[in-house]
């Protein structure tokens, strides 16, 4: 896998909020390459961010894909909102609801491509029954619900999942998120990862910084 290859996700959950838009302008111009969205319940995670209003008012400012990763639980009534608003992807988790098949088939159903997340205790086994359905899958690398945390080594998962899509006949993207940082990029991509999520790690310092940033994280 060539550096070209790698895709870096900026999360919003690490930006100023007091002048999101700009933010979002900031790490497109700085070469992002898609706008990870880290939408959270206080429910389903310890913490509580933003709704679809949000992302449809912020989704002006740039063109790049709107990677929108609901930690919500339930999250079938909420896909309709999101895709509405301008995601591009949603992703969802496996433990959110009793039904990840069908969760999946209503995001395809809304014209927007599909994502299944699974958190660090979560085993990557039921990727099998749904791999047909997703166009990224998304391996936790620290519980969800807060920003800078540090990274869970599960190289073997990883490793697993690469595995599964390698032996598909489509395209899905391999996303880890969580404690990504110039050190952590490097061996997640080694374990298989093509698309890195990253929030204190391109939001360090001023919008002056992020390109640096996030050419550190693809190596």
């Amino acid at each position: 896998m060539t550096r070209r290859d790698i895709l870096i996700a900026p999360s919003i959950l690490s930006s100023d909020f007091s002048r999101l838009g700009e933010e979002v302008r900031a790490i497109d111009a700085a070469g992002a390459d898609y706008i990870h969205i880290d939408v959270m319940d206080g429910h389903f995670v310890p913490n509580l961010t933003f709704g679809a209003p949000v992302v449809r008012h912020i989704r002006p400012h740039s063109r790049k894909i709107f990677d929108v990763h609901l930690m919500i639980s339930p999250v079938d009534a909420l896909i309709a909102d999101f895709a509405g608003a301008g995601a591009d992807i949603i992703t969802a988790h496996v433990e959110a609801g009793p039904h990840i098949h069908r969760t999946l088939q209503a995001i395809k159903a809304h014209g927007v491509k599909a994502g299944i997340a699974f958190n660090p205790g979560t085993p990557i086994d039921a990727l099998a029954h749904v791999i047909g359905l997703v166009d990224l899958v998304l391996v936790m690398t620290v519980n969800p619900g807060f920003g800078g945390q540090s990274f869970i080594p599960l190289f073997d998962k990883i490793k697993a999942a690469r595995a599964m899509i390698d032996a598909q006949n489509h395209p899905v993207r391999l996303e880890v998120d969580g404690g990504i940082n110039a050190q952590t990029a490097r061996q997640a991509v080694a374990a298989g990862a093509d698309t890195l999520v990253a929030g204190t790690a391109v939001f360090t310092g001023d919008p002056a910084h992020y390109a640096a940033n996030i050419a550190a994280l693809r190596g």
